[in-house]
């Protein structure tokens, strides 16, 4: 699809701006609703999107930015392998074929549905699923070395074909997980989603139009585009370097190396994270688009004008990743930590290389981690198995514009927390304590965000995995701010507590719990005396 033979202003963009929403927005609710696994329904850890015809972002939905943008590869997979045709829905989950991480399953639909016309659109839409196979619980777990652990690899695969389910590949999917039921009612949610994207894609085109809502696609990626080329305009040129580190996989792994130069002329700009350390044994490895997807998000925050989040906001920025890196990881590797972990981290590295350049725009750094937890095993009351994956707030860093907020998700995660009455309800488990870790927020003239202390208790044998990071190099504070106190866990029972690392995999016993502190964010300032 060509761009916008002109460009739309005022009253007419702001419009085509709300009309791609409501597509995408409605979408979201519809998965939210249907869904039947706390993890989608009330953790709301999904997201949605629509493209043009070439497979464009269009509009993205206020969701999941890890996912968002990492979802434009994983439709340019599925239109270059098995574009779908009418009637058909696409399911991806493979990180090397533009997925994230296995649990991320992504739906792709054609638009308009005549076999006859050349798709103009496309609706997708991709959720986390609680567990799909593998070693282990939740699919989450630190430890497996190769990707064929970590569960079910999906590539690009017609789930729906002519309007039905395809049977045979439903049936495959739930014959390797261990939640059937579960995933089954998810998988038929994103694909109400997907239906109620096209039925609101209809409705929008009868109302303005074929070749109005087309140009309206252009011009919104044109105005985004413009938008954040301005803004790059504003950065000095310079060449900005900075590096960050990862914790290991066990207990007295070296750390991890991640590094970047950020080279800005005349409003080009280029990423480059050469330096960074080949790919590792674990988990932690993340693939290109998770590292793109990241980059992304760092420039689409620091613009300060309300743009659609689409694909104009992407192509002024180059991003050059080494291959075998542990930001581009080669197939076999495992990826579910990069996804989750590596991710923040990239957020926390590529802002540090901004801060030189745009010292007063750039935030102390946020808890820098989701805090992964994934238990699992046999729900004694109905003897089913059930797998059960949060992830847990922290601080977010203090800024020039004032104090952090504290106990919310920051960076590349924008989920809730799990309700202490559904979890309850959902799971064998009892919550002991949520709260907020007061003083674990760094001092400053503006103080960050208190990170939060949780207890889960386990009322059946489980099995556990912590999936975290800041446990040995805290968030750092800005502009003489002071850093947020680390991340720490216990697991408590039989009238002791025993300390964890960032990384770890346990079995429970009935009775003992899990204890998780996590990270404040960083302060900013120097705190007037």
């Amino acid at each position: 699809m060509s761009r916008a033979p002109r460009r739309f202003q005022g009253v007419e963009l702001e419009l085509a701006r709300q009309l791609f929403g409501s597509v995408v927005e409605g979408m979201g609710r519809v998965l939210m609703r249907a869904a039947f696994s706390p993890n989608i329904k009330e953790r709301r850890d999904y997201s949605c999107a629509l493209f043009d015809a070439d497979g464009r972002a269009v509009a993205m939905g206020d969701h999941m930015p890890v996912h968002l943008g990492s979802m434009p590869a994983a439709v340019q997979s599925v239109l270059g392998t098995l574009p779908p045709r009418a009637g058909e829905m696409v399911a991806v989950n493979d990180p090397f074929s533009g997925g994230t991480h296995l649990p991320d399953l992504t739906l792709v639909t054609a638009y308009p549905a005549s076999t006859a016309a050349r798709p103009r659109f496309y609706v997708a839409n991709r959720a986390h699923h609680s567990d799909i196979g593998g070693a282990h619980a939740a699919s989450m777990a630190p430890g497996p070395e190769e990707i064929f652990a970590e569960g079910l690899v999906i590539p690009p695969v017609r789930l729906v074909r002519d309007g039905n389910l395809d049977p045979d590949l439903m049936a495959l999917i739930l014959g390797n997980v261990r939640t059937p039921r579960e995933r089954e009612a998810d998988l038929r949610a994103q694909i109400a989603a997907n239906l109620e994207g096209f039925r609101r894609l209809e409705e929008v085109e009868r109302r303005v139009g074929r070749k109005r809502l087309s140009e309206w696609a252009g011009a919104q990626i044109d105005y985004a585009g413009r938008i954040v080329r301005k803004f790059l305009k504003e950065i000095p040129d310079g060449s900005y370097p900075a590096s960050e580190f990862l914790e290991g996989a066990h207990r007295g792994d070296r750390l991890i190396r991640l590094q970047v130069k950020v080279r800005v002329r005349g409003g080009r700009v280029e990423v480059d994270f050469s330096g960074t350390d080949p790919q590792v044994p674990g988990n932690l490895n993340a693939v290109e688009a998770i590292t793109r997807s990241a980059t992304y998000f760092v420039f689409r925050c620091l613009v300060r004008e309300a743009i659609p989040f689409n694909a104009g906001c992407f192509d002024a920025i180059q991003v050059r990743i080494p291959p075998g890196t542990v930001l581009s990881a080669r197939r076999p590797a495992a990826v579910a930590g990069g996804n989750v972990e590596t991710s923040q981290r990239v957020v926390d590295l590529v802002l540090k290389a901004l801060r030189s350049a745009l010292p007063d725009r750039i935030p102390a750094q946020s808890c820098g981690t989701m805090t992964n937890l994934t238990l699992g095993g046999r729900d004694p009351r109905t003897g089913a198995a059930f797998t059960y994956y949060e992830t847990i707030a922290g601080g977010m860093g203090a800024s020039s514009a004032g104090s952090g907020q504290s106990a919310v998700h920051t960076s590349m995660t924008n989920s809730l927390n799990t309700p202490v009455e559904a979890l309850e309800q959902a799971y064998p488990l009892r919550v002991l304590t949520y709260a907020l870790r007061r003083g674990s927020g760094g001092d400053g003239k503006h103080r960050g965000g208190d990170g939060v202390v949780r207890e889960i208790q386990a009322l059946s044998s489980s099995e556990a995995s912590l999936l975290t990071d800041r446990y040995l190099r805290s968030p750092a504070g800005a502009r003489g701010g002071r850093p947020a106190r680390s991340g720490c866990s216990w697991i408590v029972g039989r009238g002791h507590a025993k300390s964890l690392g960032s990384k770890v995999r346990l079995k429970l016993h009935p009775g003992e719990s899990l204890r998780i502190a996590t990270p404040g964010g960083g302060g900013w300032g120097k705190k007037q005396r």
